[in-house]
């Protein structure tokens, strides 16, 4: 697990490492072992990289990594799992190694099978390699998403970083905010696809790799990965059993690889018990953490997580995180580069921190709920789909409108109402959104609101259309959610902590089994989610095993808005005279949370946005 920036351009770059190097530093969290620069002999390629060690923790290992046979170098950022047999592979044809790293197999594969090798790479990664003889830069993200990437491009060059408080250090580009993008984060609570929160500047999407060649300057985008089509032949449940056992045990195990302390993230829950248990079957002792939050015992899992760790064997650590302080919410809003809406953020760094301190990989359960039907929402969107089909589409969207301006913005079921815009039959209603388009208009008031909207117009060009609503519903929130949501949590808050996270589910067989082989009905049947892992997990876990428990990552907020020091923090930054949401509106929806309404979520949504924006002094 590293971190990386780097530049490229068609003319020879006039100071040579000014940004790069100061680049670098921005995201040394990242990797805290070690640096390193490179620039090419025609001074048009820069290079810079912050180095974690994990595997192959010598010199031998250190990036930037230059082959002067093959005319290659490469910053990489991640963990390619499958290496080992990659790196055979590539011997028997007359390859030689002088290190026992993943990246130098990158190195060879890609000289090898070109840009094809991407597809053979199993694992979490970006990288970035630079073709002098061929004067061509080559960048690919891994398909599901689990490692960033964002560049800026002009008609020139191109510049590229892990993290975006890297790219903003150069001086070409503007911390303008985006308007559409801004429209995205306050439905969504973060910023889909390849838009990015500041304008001009574009996350490479996962599953995707891009060119530029420092010759004519061209660029080019390409997809090499995409979600499998629908089922179209059902296999036996024993054998879909049998398979995904194969499959995910084996992830496991590769992905317990490492020359550094590994452990298990233990919440208790099923997901995180599947991984235990498949690791206490490859590794002896292996080490599993559950961390308690003093004073909010309603979220205390350390007795579902030390059944599992007394059933399984495991080296049991429970750690106690303390109580965060408010200025922590500045520091998360800093390293998040652009903004979320997800408390649970807070949790997952106070875990990274915790286990930190006793290993520097662990395994977690993300991934999941998308692949095997794990949301809440699922369940009651097949019951609402029941009862709609009744109705007209357009007597359905007339009294969606009729009710969400009538009622108050922030009323319970408001989402649900806000789904009826949509049409069941072809696309994935949204069911879990923040602001509507009427609140949105309302909170931005004094900025321009022509851009409003965009999200509800992106949503339905980005929302799945094949296959039936389950389906659509676990595809969509694969390719959004969970990359632009869950996954930049994970990332940064373990990487502020130098703690590499590896998620097992993710391997991308299980994806392409999870999507193109688990019917729906083996995932959400009404009355019960992750139908299929469930019954998976019961010739596995102990036999007492609450499977219907999902207690999520949370924080009291709720609690918190209510009194204390959250409380003054949070109406302290939204109250601010330079905060850019409608003072009038702020209030209202401050007030309806003082009066029992949940707004929880969604007020610390407004307070991470305007953090963000002081913290990258971003302007509108």
């Amino acid at each position: 697990m590293c971190g990386f920036v780097g530049i490229a351009s068609k003319s020879e770059l006039e100071e040579k490492g000014s940004w790069t190097k100061i680049a670098n530093k921005q995201i040394k969290h990242r990797g805290p072992d070690d640096s390193g620069y490179w620039v090419s002999n025609d001074n048009k390629v820069e290079l810079a990289h912050r180095r974690l060690a994990v595997v192959d923790i010598s010199y031998l290992a250190a990036q930037p990594m230059t082959n002067e046979s093959f005319g290659l170098t490469i910053v990489f950022n991640g963990e390619i799992y499958n290496y080992k047999e990659i790196r055979e592979d590539l011997k028997k044809i007359g390859h030689s190694f002088k290190s026992s790293s993943d990246t130098e197999v990158i190195l060879a594969a890609f000289k090898e099978w070109g840009k094809e090798c991407v597809k053979i790479f199993n694992g979490m990664f970006a990288f970035a390699i630079y073709d002098s003889k061929n004067q061509e830069l080559f960048i690919a993200r891994d398909r599901a998403g689990e490692k960033p990437l964002f560049y800026y491009a002009d008609h020139n060059s191109i510049s590229f970083s892990s993290e975006l408080k890297g790219l903003i250090k150069n001086k070409k580009i503007t911390r303008e905010v985006d308007k559409k993008s801004l429209d995205c984060f306050l439905l969504f609570g973060f910023v889909p696809g390849k838009k990015c929160i500041y304008s001009k500047i574009n996350k490479l999407e996962a599953g995707s790799w891009l060119t530029f060649n420092t010759s004519s300057g061209k660029l080019v985008l390409k997809k090499y990965w995409e979600i499998p089509n629908s089922i179209n032949k059902i296999k036996r449940e024993n054998n879909l059993l049998t398979e995904f056992g194969s499959l995910f045990n084996e992830s496991v195990a590769k992905q317990l690889e490492a020359d550094v302390p590994v452990g298990v993230l233990l919440s208790g829950g099923l997901d995180s018990s599947l991984v235990t248990a498949a690791a206490a079957k490859q590794k002896a002792n292996i080490k599993t953490f559950n961390v308690r939050f003093p004073g909010f015992g309603k979220l205390d899992e350390t007795e579902h997580a030390r059944k599992i760790a007394d059933y399984f064997g495991t080296e049991h650590i429970e750690l106690d995180a303390s109580n965060p302080d408010p200025d922590l919410l500045i520091e998360l809003a800093e390293q998040f580069d652009e903004p979320i809406i997800d408390s649970s953020m807070i949790p997952t760094y106070l875990v990274s921190k915790e286990v930190r301190k006793h290993c520097t990989v662990a395994l977690g359960g993300d991934g999941a709920d998308e692949l095997f039907g794990g949301y809440s929402h699922y369940e009651r969107l097949l019951k609402l789909e029941k009862f709609i089909k009744f109705i007209p589409k357009r007597s359905l969207k007339l009294i969606s409108n009729l009710v969400l301006k009538t009622f108050p913005e922030d009323f319970k079921g408001s989402n649900w109402v806000n789904s009826f815009q949509f049409d069941y039959s072809t696309k994935s209603p949204l069911v879990a959104s923040y602001f509507n388009i009427h609140k949105r208009e309302k909170l931005l008031k004094n900025l321009n609101t022509s851009n409003i909207g965009f999200a509800e117009e992106l949503h339905n060009k980005i929302s799945p259309s094949a296959g039936d609503l389950l389906e659509r519903a676990t595809r969509s929130d694969f390719l959004t959610y969970l990359v632009e949501d869950i996954l930049v949590k994970v990332d940064r808050a373990s990487m502020m902590n130098s703690l590499e996270v590896r998620a097992p589910f993710l391997d991308y067989r299980i994806i392409e089994f999870a999507f193109s082989h688990i019917p729906s009905f083996l995932k959400v049947d009404g009355s019960n989610k992750k139908v299929f892992l469930q019954r998976y997990a019961r010739n596995i876990l102990p036999q007492n095993f609450t499977f219907g428990r999902k207690q999520g990552f949370s924080v009291p907020l709720k609690s918190w808005l209510k009194k204390g020091p959250f409380r003054d923090f949070f109406y302290d930054v939204l109250l601010d005279e330079e905060s850019i949401f409608n003072k009038n509106e702020i209030i209202k929806t401050l007030n309806a949370n003082a009066k029992g309404r949940n707004n929880s979520e969604k007020i610390f949504g407004l307070v991470m946005f305007e953090l963000w924006r002081k913290s990258y002094n971003a302007s509108l």
